[in-house]
């Protein structure tokens, strides 16, 4: 074994994790059951077989809520993971509250603020310029597809860029108010199922998908979330499929939305640099020169410092002694 080896004990950890989960909504929060919201993805689907584990089946709601732009497969892989764990799942499409809450109209115009032409019919995502290649600022990009399929590319100026991604939070935000209100009416905990790379890094809506009564796979790295999706018997198709946002109305990668790297070498990294390895060692382990890590790190501490306001709770101006 070395030094960046993330391969787990999955038997030990996942009785860890549920006996974590089982003390917590039941004894500390005496709360009957888990409320977990169902994407499709790796993470949501792992919560969701160890909150099975902890509490049994009949304890623990999936919640499917689709919108219009979502993926075509995120409702029906959604429901293969609440069939395969024998819960019970609740269909909530959010379209008519976003449209509501003006979250495509507010986005559509902040993209026209760069591309005028953007209107009905297009298709859209954000992404960044890869940090291991220069050490230029990286600034977000607008992608738009046009009806009849050509492509358009522009960068985003700041304001247009908050305009874009202030409108696209609607979508995280309206999916944890159900998640609160099925959790209301059950009298149920939320389950937060952000990994360790997204909680470190801040790839979180503040009040919506970061908001949770408890993270049962915050502290793993993404590839010890497949390693546990395999050992829990997950359905192949969930076990393999790579990560994505699942925001915006075209494909997109978290790589080329938020993190510098895939996520296998990512997680190698941001490990090796909370352990306080060498570049060097770090290089080696992900095939990449010691200039790129440097890089990759400097992105890391970086992001670190903007998710302290992600994580920090409301500030008081004194302690009220109710700790």
């Amino acid at each position: 074994m070395n030094d960046l080896d993330l391969h787990m004990d999955c038997a030990r950890e996942s009785e860890r994790i549920t006996g974590f989960i089982a003390e917590t909504v039941l004894r500390q929060f005496r709360k009957r059951g888990v409320v977990v919201g169902l994407s499709g993805g790796v993470d949501s689907s792992v919560v969701a077989a160890l909150a099975v584990r902890a509490v049994g089946a009949n304890r623990v709601l999936g919640l499917l809520m689709p919108e219009r732009e979502s993926s075509a497969e995120t409702l029906a892989l959604s429901r293969l993971v609440s069939e395969h764990l024998k819960i019970a799942c609740e269909h909530e499409d959010i379209t008519s509250m976003l449209e509501a809450a003006g979250c495509y109209r507010r986005r559509d115009a902040a993209i026209r603020r760069i591309i005028p032409e953007y209107g009905d019919g297009c298709r859209c995502k954000i992404v960044l310029p890869s940090v291991i290649e220069d050490d230029q600022y990286r600034v977000f990009r607008v992608v738009v597809e046009f009806a009849d399929g050509r492509r358009s590319e522009a960068r985003l100026d700041l304001d247009a860029f908050l305009g874009v991604v202030a409108a696209s939070n609607f979508k995280q935000r309206t999916r944890k108010m159900l998640e609160y209100y099925h959790a209301d009416r059950l009298n149920y905990a939320v389950a937060g199922t952000p990994n360790r790379l997204e909680y470190d890094q801040g790839f979180f809506v503040k009040l919506g998908d970061g908001a949770a009564d408890l993270k049962p796979i915050a502290h793993l790295y993404k590839t010890q979330v497949y390693q546990l999706a395999e050992f829990l018997g997950l359905p192949e198709v969930i076990r393999t499929r790579p990560p994505t946002t699942d925001t915006y109305s075209l494909p997109q990668s978290q790589e080329e939305f938020y993190f510098s790297l895939p996520y296998d070498k990512m997680d190698l990294v941001l490990f090796g640099h909370t352990q306080g390895l060498l570049v060097a060692e770090i290089a080696s382990a992900v095939d990449l020169t010691p200039e790129q890590i440097q890089r990759v790190i400097r992105d890391i501490e970086g992001k670190r410092r903007m998710a302290r306001y992600l994580h920090a709770p409301p500030v008081l101006i004194d302690g009220l002694g109710l700790a």
